[in-house]
C-alpha cells in the first residue's frame, strides 16, 4: 500500500476486502405507500437482507460473478462485492404488509403506509 497523504492527512484505512456498491434506486410515493425499485445485478438472493428498524430501511446483498455450469467466464464487467443502501422513512409504515420481490437483479419493495391513528381525547386531571 502506498502513502497517498495530502495536506498532512493520511488516507482512510481500508476495512473491507471487497467493494461496496450503492444500488441505483427509484422511489415512487403514492397516497397508499411507497414503492422502491433497486438495481442489484449479480446479487445473490440468498444473501439479500431487508430490514426496517426505527424508520431506517436497510438493504444489503452480496454480489458474486459466476458462469453457467460447463462454461468458463471470459470477460466480466460486474465485480464481486456487496450492495448496501439505507433510507430514512418519513411516514409510518405497516410493517406486516411490506412486500419484497427480487427478480432478474431488480429488487421491488412495496411499503404500505400505516393507517392513521384516530384522534384521541385525553382527559386532564386537576392536581
Amino acid at each position: 500500500m502506498t502513502d497517498q497523504s495530502t495536506n498532512g492527512t493520511l488516507p482512510a484505512e481500508d476495512t473491507r476486502t471487497e467493494p461496496v456498491f450503492t444500488p441505483p434506486t427509484d422511489i415512487i410515493e403514492t397516497t397508499a405507500g411507497v414503492q422502491m425499485v433497486l438495481d442489484m445485478p449479480g446479487a445473490d438472493p440468498d444473501t439479500l437482507d431487508v430490514t426496517l428498524d426505527n424508520r431506517v430501511l436497510r438493504i444489503s446483498a452480496r454480489s458474486a460473478s459466476s458462469a453457467p455450469e460447463g462454461y468458463a467466464l471470459v470477460h466480466a464487467e460486474y465485480r464481486d462485492g456487496n450492495y448496501e443502501r439505507r433510507f430514512t422513512v418519513s411516514e409510518p409504515i405497516d410493517t406486516a404488509a411490506i412486500e419484497a420481490v427480487f427478480k432478474d437483479g431488480v429488487l421491488r419493495l412495496t411499503l404500505p403506509k400505516a393507517a392513521p391513528s384516530p384522534a384521541a381525547r385525553i382527559s386532564v386531571k386537576a392536581a
